[in-house]
C-alpha cells in the first residue's frame, strides 16, 4: 500500500512536469494588460508595460521545495494509511487528515495558485513610478524611492526584476507559491528584463535631476 502511494506521488509530479513544458510561455509585450493607462498624471508617460510568465512554471527554488513536500506529503499518507488500516482510534485518523490537505496544497495546488496569480498581475513603467498590479491591489513605487533593484536572470530569459530586499527565507520562497509568503515587489519572469531594468535605471535618474532642478 505504502508503494502503490508513493507511486501516485510520482505519477503527480510527472503529470505536473509535464504540464509546465506543456504550458510555459512568455507572452509578447503587446499582450500586455496596462494597468497605469488610465492613473496617469498629466506630466506622466508610459515607459513600458508587459505580464508576467503564464501558465504552470518551475523556480529555481523548487530543486528544494519539490523533494520537502514530497517527504511531507508521503509521511502525511503514510500515515493515514496505517492509522485506519490497523484500526486505530478515530482521532488519529482525524488528526493526520490536515496534513494531508497541507500535503496536498504544497505539492501540486501551489502551482495552480502561482499560476492564477501571475494570470491577473501586470506591470507598468512609467516617467515617475514603477506599477504592479494584480486582480486586488495596486502597488505605486516612486523612481525616486527606489534604491535596491536587483535582476534575476535565468536561461530561458523570463528574467525577474527585484525592488527591495525580504528577510530569509521570504526571500528565497517568493514567487513560488508557498504559503503565508510575501517577497519583495518584483516584476516577475519577464522578458528582456536587462532592457527594462536599463529604462528603469533612465527613468530613475531622470525623474531624480527633474525633482533637483
Amino acid at each position: 500500500m505504502c508503494a502503490r502511494s508513493a507511486r501516485t506521488l510520482i505519477s503527480i509530479l510527472c503529470s505536473l512536469a509535464s504540464s509546465v513544458r506543456q504550458h510555459s510561455r512568455i507572452p509578447p509585450v503587446s499582450s500586455a494588460i496596462l494597468p497605469a493607462s488610465q492613473e496617469l498624471a498629466r506630466d506622466e508617460r508610459l515607459l513600458w508595460s508587459g505580464i508576467p510568465r503564464q501558465g504552470l512554471v518551475l523556480s529555481p527554488t523548487d530543486a528544494f521545495l519539490i523533494p520537502f513536500s514530497l517527504l511531507w506529503a508521503g509521511f502525511a499518507v503514510f500515515w493515514e494509511i496505517t492509522v485506519l488500516s490497523t484500526g486505530a482510534p478515530g482521532f488519529f485518523a482525524l488528526w493526520g487528515i490536515p496534513f494531508v490537505g497541507i500535503g496536498l496544497y504544497i505539492t501540486v495546488g501551489r502551482f495552480f495558485t502561482d499560476r492564477a496569480r501571475r494570470a491577473g498581475t501586470s506591470y507598468a513603467l512609467t516617467s515617475q513610478r514603477v506599477v504592479i498590479k494584480s486582480r486586488n491591489n495596486t502597488e505605486s513605487l516612486p523612481l525616486v524611492a527606489l534604491s535596491n533593484i536587483g535582476i534575476s536572470e535565468r536561461s530561458d530569459r523570463s528574467d525577474t526584476l527585484t525592488f527591495g530586499t525580504a528577510p530569509f527565507p521570504m526571500g528565497f520562497l517568493a514567487g513560488s507559491g508557498w504559503p503565508g509568503v510575501k517577497g519583495p515587489p518584483m516584476f516577475e519572469q519577464i522578458p528582456e528584463a536587462r532592457h527594462v531594468y536599463d529604462q528603469i535605471r533612465a527613468a530613475q535618474q531622470a525623474a531624480i535631476t527633474s525633482r533637483a532642478v
